[in-house]
């Protein structure tokens, strides 16, 4: 008998401080996802922190864990999430994005937007796992269009997982600051838009004003949003979690789509 492959959901995760990784309550609630979702086949996690020049994948059979962060407790450079890579998956992407070019890198591994989160959600580190790096020379559509090209992964048990934070501005950031009034407005701006299924104007995001200025500085940390919309289809119920902000700027929010 064929195995029964699960129809995945699509989610985004806030991951925010690397610490994150050594529990507390954002950790408890990837915890309890990972524990309610379908078992994946493999996961396809795109990553604010791998961000280059090219659409490319992981495609080492034992990708590394990278420790990209500085100043941080001993405890967080001892974990090793020892994940194993998947050379289907990385086929599959490139038909799938094609004629896209899809770069195969071996030197990349798993940085901390990835492992720092499916360290909780998946402890056991037994789904393999492929990140897509995003390419900083293209627009948001662009993003957009790649997770739609990708969404077939869902039909096949790929858990397509984005990792950033919908706002995210470290120089706006206080210790123990409340919300900013802008970065409150655009994180629940995104969360309402994608429970209406309203992708044209987070993919645009550029004309939501100044709320949207002040909250992607930059926009590394937001693109990875875009890969699990495209990959939303209308009907999917969506569920927000870690629906809160830290350090006045920096957005948690979670959303399972489907």
């Amino acid at each position: 008998m064929s195995e029964l492959v699960p129809h995945m959901p699509v989610v985004f995760v806030g991951h925010g401080s690397p610490m994150n990784a050594l529990g507390g309550p954002y950790a408890a609630a990837w915890r309890a996802l990972g524990a309610r979702l379908p078992r994946p086949k493999a996961v396809l996690c795109v990553s604010a922190h791998w961000y280059v020049d090219s659409t490319a994948v992981t495609a080492m059979a034992r990708p590394r864990t990278i420790h990209d962060f500085y100043g941080f407790p001993r405890a967080l450079y001892d974990i090793s999430y020892p994940a194993p890579g998947d050379a289907w998956l990385v086929e599959r992407v490139r038909d799938l994005l094609a004629p896209v070019s899809v770069r195969s890198d071996h030197d990349w591994g798993l940085d901390h937007g990835a492992w720092t989160v499916l360290a909780h959600m998946f402890p056991d580190a037994a789904a393999p796992v492929v990140q897509l790096a995003i390419d900083r020379r293209r627009p948001g559509v662009f993003h957009y269009d790649l997770g739609r090209a990708l969404a077939p992964l869902r039909e096949e048990g790929v858990l397509i997982l984005g990792s950033g934070d919908v706002v995210h501005n470290l120089d706006a950031m206080q210790p123990g600051a409340t919300a900013f009034d802008w970065a409150q407005r655009f994180h629940d701006e995104v969360k309402a838009r994608v429970l209406a299924y309203e992708h044209a104007p987070l993919v645009g995001w550029e004309s939501l004003g100044r709320d949207a200025a002040l909250s992607i500085p930059t926009p590394e940390h937001y693109l990875p949003l875009l890969y699990v919309l495209g990959a939303q289809a209308e009907d999917d119920p969506v569920t927000a979690f870690n629906d809160a902000i830290e350090l006045g700027s920096v957005s948690m929010l979670g959303l399972k789509i489907g």
